[in-house]
């Protein structure tokens, strides 16, 4: 005998089909598990010679108690000469693309609809949701009808997109004057697999029957080849000396110098809490990351770079606001101001991202690690470091940040690596340097052979 239960909706195993487990004790009542993992309550009863089956709605908004009470209202329903089935598809025939929407953007931001590791959407997403729906799908599709979307509708959406149909000027909150929506090949990949996503969403919850955006031929999305070379470093670090001698900069200085050093994404860095810092560990433990909770090998560089600034810093964030105890807020505005005009007028703060992990290839660390450094969702070895680093990381981390930090400040050589022990990891850095100024490679050849 099965009784639905919170204990066995939770222990319902995924399956290959979609599959009903049927309560015993209300006849009728049913748990449908998706082959995508997610759960509905259902109920299925007769009227007039035909078979229904309603669905009460998603596990998440609903529990289980709550589900077989709303089950026993419409099956009383139902013994009365009512079809809840036929009700709710006379309500569904006239909702539109920009109902649809609005309906998703609230059990996004209720948190019903989750994301990776099966948590709530971050404010950051729903933002950038909210914005290609009311951009891109509703300028476009917001007054047709969902169950009248065939995959002709929503491939034609897709080239709009791609040509620049829906390019618009925009007054933004956060920047002042305009934001450029252009569109663009990247734009409708990620849009119209937006689009797929509020579709299946409309399936789950019973309004349509098929996803029309389902095998849709997509454009691949632009992929970010671009990184600095050694050349280019120098250039970098020239540039951030000369912005540090205006004392607006440098605050931004400082976090584009540390993103160079640490493979970070830009939020990260910008959002950084001191309770995040560990330095006795060598390592950032980030509590809310692009994959959740992260921990970040960190090199001597920036080990000593954060125990400098501790020093001075009362407040909550390592970068914060001028006379605010908030993050950073002028990052866009003196990125744009250091690098316009300039000869790396082209990089985005991504760039220093990929070139960290590109340097990290180059030196001959594997891809596990470089994934762990910069926390990858592939990167799960991270989760094994919680309270202790492995050697071979922080070795990592030394050897890379080393190396952009000698090529930041102008030094030639090809690579310096640190031993775990601080004072060994100091005393390696200074001889390192004294050598590789009066050209002698000797030992820092050695050494990149002994990390490799």
């Amino acid at each position: 005998m099965v009784k639905i239960t919170k204990r066995v909706v939770e222990a319902a195993e995924v399956q290959e089909k979609d599959y009903i487990i049927w309560d015993d004790e209300l006849p009728g009542f049913g748990l449908r598990v998706f082959s995508s993992g997610k759960r509905s309550y259902v109920i299925q009863y007769r009227t007039r010679g035909r078979s229904r089956r309603y669905t009460v709605g998603l596990h998440g908004a609903w529990v289980a108690e709550t589900a077989r009470r709303e089950a026993k209202v419409q099956l009383g329903r139902v013994a009365g000469g009512d079809d809840p089935v036929e009700e709710r598809q006379l309500g569904h025939k006239a909702i539109t693309v920009k109902e649809l929407c609005t309906r998703y953007l609230a059990d996004l931001q209720a948190g019903l609809i989750l994301g990776k590791g099966g948590r709530p959407k971050k404010g950051s997403t729903i933002v950038t949701v909210k914005g290609r729906i009311e951009r891109h799908i509703v300028p476009l599709l917001g007054t047709r009808r969902v169950k009248d979307l065939t995959k002709t509708d929503i491939n034609r959406i897709l080239k709009d997109i791609m040509s620049g149909r829906t390019r618009v000027s925009v007054k933004t909150k956060k920047l002042r004057g305009k934001a450029i929506v252009r569109g663009g090949a990247g734009t409708a990949t990620r849009t119209v697999g937006l689009l797929g996503g509020i579709l299946t969403y409309a399936v789950e919850g019973g309004i349509i029957e098929n996803n029309p955006a389902h095998g849709l031929r997509k454009p691949k999305d632009n992929v970010r080849t671009r990184r600095l070379s050694e050349a280019e470093y120098r250039i970098l670090g020239r540039m951030l000396r000369d912005a540090a001698e205006q004392e607006k900069y440098a605050t931004v200085v400082d976090i584009i110098r540390q993103l160079a050093l640490t493979g970070c994404r830009r939020s990260e860095m910008i959002s950084l809490r001191w309770t995040e810092v560990d330095a006795d560990s060598s390592c950032l433990r980030l509590k809310d990351s692009k994959e959740g909770g992260s921990i970040r090998p960190i090199g001597l560089p920036v080990v000593e770079y954060f125990e400098r600034r501790r020093t001075n810093d009362v407040g909550t964030y390592v970068f914060p606001r001028q006379g605010e105890d908030s993050a950073f807020g002028s990052f866009p505005n003196h990125w744009k101001h250091i690098f316009e005009n300039s000869p790396l007028s082209d990089i985005t703060p991504h760039v220093l991202r990929h070139s960290f992990a590109s340097i990290a290839n180059d030196l001959g660390i594997t891809e596990v690690t470089i994934a762990a450094l910069v926390g990858h969702a592939k990167g799960s070895v991270t989760s094994k470091y919680i309270h202790t680093l492995d050697t071979a990381l922080i070795t990592a981390a030394d050897t890379i940040s080393g190396y952009v930090h000698g090529l930041l400040d102008g030094i030639e050589f090809k690579q310096a690596a640190y031993a775990l022990d601080r004072d060994s990891r100091k005393a390696s850095l200074a001889r390192f340097l004294r050598r590789a100024s009066s050209g002698d490679q000797g030992e820092a050849d050695e050494k990149c052979r002994l990390a490799a």
